[in-house]
């Protein structure tokens, strides 16, 4: 009944507010409130919370189990990184001791072939100075 007595009531001054606000006719209708439904037991509060602390127990295993495996995937490309440089060291330092050995034959090839020769200057000379 208060429905209708409202309905009636927009329908009389529906026309002074239609042209307060608007060319376009607005009707709005009351209806009856809407209850809802809440669950109010103690045993559905309970499984909630349950239900949330799993959610939050598997969060944090999954949490710690990534951060386990992004650890170790770490520490093995430190380990390979290391390794990796230690043969390039170990590579380099082989090839300077080549290079130097390489210099020292040379070297001593060299002094020989001085010494050798120098012996032949000398008695060349020496034939030079005869004569």
């Amino acid at each position: 009944m208060a429905n209708l007595t409202l309905f009636t009531s927009l329908l009389k001054f529906g026309h002074a507010a239609r042209n307060a606000t608007s060319t376009t006719p607005r009707i709005f209708l009351a209806t009856s409130p809407r209850r809802i439904q809440a669950s109010s037991s103690q045993q559905d509060a309970a499984s909630v919370a349950n239900e949330a602390r799993n959610a939050a127990e598997n969060v944090t295993q999954t949490t710690k189990d990534m951060a386990g495996k992004v650890s170790a995937t770490a520490q093995d490309v430190s380990e390979k990184a290391k390794q990796t440089a230690q043969d390039a060291w170990s590579q380099a330092k082989g090839t300077a001791q080549k290079a130097a050995d390489t210099v020292v034959g040379k070297t001593e090839e060299s002094k020989e072939f001085v010494k050798e020769n120098a012996e032949q200057v000398k008695k060349s000379m020496n034939t030079k100075n005869k004569n």
